[in-house]
């Protein structure tokens, strides 16, 4: 199953983003140890420009699977993410059309 994963952060979090990028960097590269397989993601940036949180496409097993992957993340251990939004994608997605996961296929 793929999911869409929207983090909407609380305001003002460029120094918490900071100091707990390398942990997040280091999640998504396990796959959350191993819940899923994060296709590709990036920041998320408002009309300003400004840094408002993050998305990936996830490969999961299940919904709770992708629930664990995201709450799972020290963005939001760490009180940095005010949502979370998992969207189904359909089974039409085209998922061979990313090249290289950021995390390694199971």
């Amino acid at each position: 199953m793929f999911f869409l994963m929207r983090c909407l952060h609380h305001g003002d979090m460029d120094a918490a983003r900071e100091v707990h990028r390398p942990a997040h960097r280091a999640w998504v590269q396990s796959g959350g140890e191993g819940r899923a397989v994060v296709l590709i993601g990036s920041a998320l940036l408002g009309a300003d420009g400004a840094s408002m949180g993050n998305f990936g496409i996830l490969q999961v097993e299940s919904l709770d699977m992708a629930r664990a992957f995201a709450e799972g993340d020290p963005f939001n251990r760490a009180g940095i993410v005010a949502t979370i939004e998992l969207t189904p994608l359909p089974d039409t997605f085209q998922a061979h059309r990313i090249g290289e996961p950021m995390t390694a296929r199971r």
